[in-house]
């Protein structure tokens, strides 16, 4: 069985999607080890609390990154976690980290990468006049948003949207995306080159 560590900053609409995914079946093989959060109050803790799920909050505030990310990746490590999700995770993660867990991190961001990294990526895309957005599926690295991309889902731009008409219908496209992606990561069917995600069909 291989285990997911989630980690969320907010509600973790992203969290619960894959959790009903592996309640459903579409990710087989697959458990959620444990449900962490910079952020005490984050709804993400609450909905793991009702799943059952063990759910830690690793408060951030006013701590040195480097010392924050030592605990949670000891927490990760305590879990027994293969596999580290970002879910809304409103931090940057510290080399030290992404070492921790090579090519065993993965994050989905709201917009087609490399274009429009970083915050309001969806408040980018309609101030630039971008035709389509869409999410990213990515390995994290020691750079904001640039790891080596595993899926991307495209959605159209609509003369009338505003960044929240555009953000739900992104977030729709990210539920399916991130469950898609895990489970190929999960299979071990694939290879990078440079920054090339290969995945190699099963023969």
């Amino acid at each position: 069985m291989q285990r997911l560590g989630i980690l969320l900053s907010g509600r973790g609409s992203n969290f619960m999607a894959i959790a009903e995914a592996i309640r459903e079946g579409r990710l087989p093989g697959a458990e959620i080890a444990v449900v962490l959060s910079n952020l005490p109050d984050a709804a993400g803790l609450d909905s793991a609390r009702k799943l059952g799920l063990p759910a830690i909050a690793i408060p951030s505030a006013g701590r040195k990154r480097a010392e924050h990310d030592a605990e949670v990746v000891a927490a990760l490590r305590q879990h027994r976690v293969d596999l580290v999700c970002l879910a809304g995770y409103m931090r940057i993660i510290s080399p030290d980290f992404v070492r921790a867990f090579p090519n065993r991190i993965l994050n989905v961001h709201p917009a087609l990468l490399p274009a429009f990294p970083g915050l309001d990526a969806q408040a980018q895309a309609l101030a630039f006049g971008a035709r389509v957005a869409g999410c990213t599926v990515h390995f994290v690295d020691e750079a904001v948003d640039h790891g080596a991309i595993i899926l991307q889902r495209v959605v159209p731009v609509l003369d009338d949207d505003t960044a929240e008409s555009l953000s739900a219908r992104i977030l729709e496209q990210e539920h399916i995306a991130y469950t898609e992606a895990i489970a190929r990561v999960l299979s071990g069917e694939f290879h990078l080159s440079g920054r090339r995600y290969i995945h190699r069909d099963k023969q």
